[in-house]
């Protein structure tokens, strides 16, 4: 039987029952946007659609099934920033995959909204789209 101790974490840091572990499958709430988005991008790779509606700001959540390819698979986070002010807080971070074995890489500036002490995940741009 595996420690669930020694399973690292797909964001990157620590091992995943102290990481997003935490928040995905014990219902303890981030305490920053950053710790958001690293269970969110945690989530995307179980294909944990039910994580990431819960956590996606009710007034811009998509009302559809959240887009997963069950083909993809997800190799990397990197957070290259990760901006609080107040109750509003923006994270810039590159998610690597790959699909059909080719190469891709994800770059978003993530928005994200904290209300009765929880956070949410409004929305996002892609920098590297608008070049």
């Amino acid at each position: 039987m595996t420690n669930p101790a020694s399973i690292p974490c797909p964001c990157g840091n620590n091992n995943y029952a102290s990481c997003c572990g935490r928040f995905i499958e014990r219902d303890a709430l981030p305490h920053t946007a950053e710790e958001l988005m690293r269970s969110r991008y945690t989530a995307y790779t179980q294909h944990n659609e039910h994580y990431l509606k819960a956590t996606w700001y009710p007034a811009t959540r998509p009302a559809d099934a959240v887009a997963q390819d069950d083909g993809t698979k997800w190799l990397g986070l990197e957070v290259r920033r990760h901006i609080p002010t107040g109750d509003r807080a923006t994270v810039e971070f590159i998610a690597r995959y790959k699909i059909a074995g080719r190469a891709h890489r994800l770059h978003e500036i993530s928005n994200f909204v904290r209300e009765e002490g929880r956070w949410f995940y409004v929305d996002g741009s892609f920098p590297e789209k608008n070049k």
